[in-house]
């Protein structure tokens, strides 16, 4: 005899979700504190995200699937406008779309330009006022209230990744506007971006932190090699700059800020791997190829 279906049981759910918003609304940030372990990278320069990462939140009556995308800006070279196109076609391919709107900074032009794009979607649209741990409840009513007078959203969720404030509350609420559908992933897998990509990222993460500002859209980096050799995992990786000032000043004085990259790089890879890593890191110039479409292609763009 088959077993009698509980009609009160509600349906497994499964899909994919993303956070978009202006650079540096906290997307990435927010995206490490669901899953809880460090999938995007995070920088407190604007623009670090380059790939599509998505990050896998198993529940035992959800798959929640988050896609972390590049922020949306107006774009100055083809790289910038190759990461717009980007965003554009990761909505159309998601069930269920949170747009990050700081609750530190008024809402602005940005903001708004984001909603009105949105508003052509199929996707379920939520606003999420990221940061909510930066100010006071009385900032935080009026910038909810701003919030909810730029558009039709499905719900309004605020959230500190921080603090970790209404987290868990923010992923049930995306899980309702996913569909009914059996599980898209296996139980043990967190993300399906190969493994040279993620330490890629985090190599560039270590490289962004403490350089000024026009430097950051100026570097990527490209793993030539992983070698597993006995318990060591040995990476080879290029960082590219665009001009020999900037290698520089990558470089630091007798080589002592890639030294510091590379040890602060090599201590998130360990963890990422969960096994001793030997990193050789090395500086190379590809004059301006943030607007030469054949190196865009050699750097994975």
């Amino acid at each position: 005899m088959s077993p009698v279906q509980d009609p009160e049981a509600r349906p497994y759910r499964a899909g994919f979700g993303c956070f978009v918003g202006r650079p540096n609304a906290g997307k990435s940030t927010l995206t490490n504190a669901i899953v809880g372990t460090k999938i995007a990278i995070t920088s407190n320069k604007p623009q670090t995200t380059r790939h599509v990462i998505r990050a896998v939140l198993h529940r035992p009556e959800s798959q929640l699937v988050l896609v972390d995308t590049p922020g949306l800006h107006r774009p100055r070279t083809l790289l910038g406008e190759r990461l717009n196109d980007l965003v554009r076609s990761t909505w159309t391919e998601v069930d269920v779309i949170g747009l990050c709107i700081p609750a530190d900074e008024p809402v602005g032009r940005g903001d708004r330009f984001i909603t009105g794009e949105l508003a052509e979607l199929k996707a379920t649209v939520l606003a999420v006022v990221t940061k909510t741990d930066l100010v006071d409840k009385r900032r935080l009513a009026e910038q909810l209230l701003a919030v909810s007078q730029m558009g039709e959203f499905a719900e309004i969720v605020p959230v500190s990744a921080v603090s970790g404030h209404q987290v868990d509350t923010l992923v049930d609420v995306m899980t309702k506007y996913l569909p009914p559908s059996p599980q898209l992933y296996p139980d043990d897998m967190l993300t399906d971006d190969p493994e040279q990509v993620l330490v890629a990222e985090l190599i560039r993460e270590a490289a962004l932190e403490g350089v000024r500002d026009e430097l950051p859209h100026s570097i990527a980096v490209v793993v030539e090699e992983m070698i597993p050799e006995g318990q060591v995992m040995k990476i080879y990786a290029d960082l590219y700059v665009e001009r020999p000032s900037q290698k520089a000043i990558v470089l630091g004085h007798k080589a002592s800020r890639l030294k510091e990259v590379g040890t602060n790089a090599r201590r998130q890879i360990e963890e990422l791997l969960g096994s001793r890593v030997y990193l050789d890191l090395h500086v190379r110039v590809a004059k301006d190829w943030q607007r030469d479409p054949k190196q865009l292609r050699k750097l994975g763009f």
